[in-house]
């Protein structure tokens, strides 16, 4: 593939976000659409066309330079050299694809979302940046722009989050995720000064070879490692800042699946992974990974049990996929990384398929999205139905789907670490394997819990629907079936043959590793993951399936654990008690200060204002009063000098 071609994958988004928001008001309107398809279309062909070459090519990595954008210093030895270079290899052309895709499905299916949306131009013009922006940040070539990427990702979200920000928790939930990830990007943006200040550049080129490394110690790598990671950790919704992703759901739906399929939530996940040269000379920084990784998946999963609305399901399942993902790169190695980044591919399709599912639902029940208020819908909605059962299926892990593909692979590389280490972190490995395979059964059964509770039982309808309800156009339907087929088959073609290993692999080598585990299949972590997801389906089956009392009466007899639960572990109120509490008090305090120092500042000044009113009236104009006070002060000095001289 011609090398002038790839800058055109970030920037064809980018002409479209610029065309559409120059005439998308005025001229476009209800056709605003058409640049953004154009834009993505061009972007995700060139991708696949990058992708094919690269497959097909015996280079691993290749580095594009377009221009100079910071030079500080000599020309010949500059203290700064900051160029924009794209950095291509099969860890950029995997994810390319992925983004652009899921990308232009999501564009496509936003057509019948959206039609009566007064801003419909301005939700196209945001997708466009924001796709633009996770592709630029996937080509970065140096951290500097890796950085700009990321901040720009940031400020999409937040303007798509609080889309309908007439809505106060739309405009909330957008402050929300701004605020929250720059407690992440904070230490994201101290990593890359110190990467600077260790190694004079910030080009992937020369930080990630791991000949670059051997002089630099283990405490100033570690603390690199731990400042990306905070990053990555406000980026890809892990805890403890994993909160502002379910309040997200108050944004547009297609917003929702690209957030959490394609773009911003996959961004921590890919500067982990990125990042592998790093990661794996800090043991510390890889034991952080999997602590973060297993707590997150396990309490989001436990949080999702007891959720009525059906996207905040979703969201919660994708902060637990996520952290199933972080374990999988914190294993160390390269057939647990490649599992890991395995799973972000497949993930991508089916929660993609999830989200753009709840929200034809959504679509048909009037913009009600509470699983308590509908049932039985899929006599009036065939397609979704059908759909949102196989996504259902593949998140939960059902066999030979993708899901079950990619997850059966994070479970056996922590099984086999476990097996290959000895002592605590054998015992810790072999833990955390336990939770995960029963955070496996967690998941299928919340997932069926709200199919069952949407798809199953008597049709119910809520009154914003009225009678009508019926399936979605197909705009929205299209998409739906598209991803799938995606769901179904692309785990089965790239996982048992091993496609997606020998592709990643060029930029994961297992030359960084000191041992490489095998990444052959076993047999016990296989069945235990059928096992977990059939027992999931059939428990959520016996309670939701049909109309029963079981789930009121598990909740009464555990009334404290659902609570907690349902309440998301009280987070957001501990934060609101440790954080935001204080920060408002100590805010009013010193408005209070303020107004007091404003105030005597006021009570001073009036002191020379007051003089200037009375002086003022000594000016009126007329020349008679002139002459009286010249004669008045003369007469004042003159009867002065005579008292002190007397």
């Amino acid at each position: 593939m011609p090398e002038w071609l790839i800058p055109l994958i970030p920037a064809a988004p980018l002409l479209a976000c610029l065309i559409t928001a120059m005439a998308g008001p005025r001229l476009l309107k209800q056709n605003s659409h058409w640049p953004c398809w154009l834009g993505v279309g061009v972007s995700f062909v060139l991708s696949l066309g990058l992708l094919i070459s690269l497959i097909t090519t015996s280079e691993p990595s290749s580095s594009i330079h377009v221009y100079d954008w910071l030079l500080i210093g000599l020309a010949d030895s500059p203290d700064l050299h900051v160029p924009i270079a794209l950095h291509i290899d099969s860890l950029t052309g995997i994810m390319l694809v992925t983004v652009t895709l899921v990308g232009m499905l999501v564009s496509v299916y936003s057509v019948g979302y959206m039609h009566n949306d007064p801003s419909y131009w301005r939700f196209f013009v945001w997708i466009a940046l924001f796709i633009f922006s996770m592709t630029l940040l996937l080509l970065a070539g140096n951290f500097l722009l890796l950085y700009v990427a990321w901040e720009l990702v940031g400020i999409c979200s937040y303007l798509l989050i609080g889309f309908w920000y007439q809505k106060p928790e739309a405009a909330a939930a957008g402050k929300k995720a701004f605020l929250v990830n720059r407690v992440g990007d904070f230490g994201f943006a101290l990593g890359v000064f110190l990467i600077w200040k260790t190694f004079g550049t910030l080009d992937y080129s020369f930080i990630l070879d791991p000949g670059n490394l051997t002089e630099t110690s283990q405490t100033t790598i570690t603390l690199i490692c731990l400042l990306l990671l905070a990053g990555a950790v406000g980026k890809s919704a892990q805890f403890p800042l994993h909160v502002w992703l379910p309040d997200a759901m108050e944004g547009p739906t297609p917003v929702s699946a690209l957030i959490h399929a394609a773009t911003m939530v996959t961004a921590g996940v890919y500067l982990v992974a990125r990042c592998t040269p790093l990661f794996l000379l800090s043991s510390a920084a890889q034991m952080v990974i999997l602590t973060v990784g297993g707590i997150t998946a396990l309490m989001a999963a436990l949080t999702a049990l007891t959720q009525n609305d059906l996207k905040r399901v979703l969201a919660y399942s994708t902060v637990s996929q996520l952290g199933y993902m972080f374990v999988g790169l914190g294993i160390g190695s390269q057939a647990a990384i490649v599992a890991g980044m395995f799973h972000l591919f497949t993930h991508a399709f089916f929660k993609a398929l999830l989200f753009l599912g709840a929200g034809s639902v959504m679509h048909a029940m009037g913009g009600v999205i509470d699983m308590t208020r509908f049932s039985g819908l899929r006599h009036r909605m065939k397609v979704t139905h059908v759909t949102f059962a196989i996504g259902s299926a593949t998140l939960a892990g059902f066999p030979l789907l993708s899901g079950f593909w990619s997850k059966d692979a994070i479970l056996g590389a922590l099984y086999t670490a476990a097996g290959a280490n000895t002592g605590s972190l054998q015992y810790g490995c072999l833990i955390l394997f336990w939770i995960m395979t029963f955070t496996a059964f967690l998941t299928a059964f919340y997932i069926f819990r709200a199919y069952f509770m949407t798809f199953w039982g008597p049709l119910s309808l809520p009154e914003e629907a009225g009678e009508h309800a019926h399936e979605s156009p197909r705009e929205m339907t299209t998409p739906l079936i598209v991803l799938a087929v995606a769901s179904v088959f692309v785990g089965s073609l790239l996982g048992p043959t091993r496609l997606f290993h020998s592709w990643l692999s060029k930029s994961i080598s297992d030359s960084l590793f000191d041992q490489n585990i095998s990444s052959a299949h076993h047999w016990t972590p296989i069945l235990l993951s059928i096992a977990a997801a059939f027992l999931g389906i059939l428990v959520a089956g016996f309670m939701y399936g049909r109309k029963s009392l079981i789930p009121e009466k598990l909740a009464r007899s555990m009334r404290m654990l659902h609570q907690i639960s349902y309440h998301k572990f009280y987070l957001d109120e501990i934060y609101q008690a440790l954080f935001v509490g204080p920060l408002q008090v100590m805010c009013w305090a010193c408005r209070g200060a303020d107004w007091i120092l404003d105030s005597l500042v006021d009570c001073v000044a009036r002191i020379p204002l007051g003089f200037g009113k009375l002086t003022s009236t000594m000016q009126n104009g007329l020349v008679q009063l002139y002459a009286l006070w010249m004669i008045g002060v003369t007469a004042l000095l003159l009867w002065v000098m005579i008292v002190l001289r007397g």
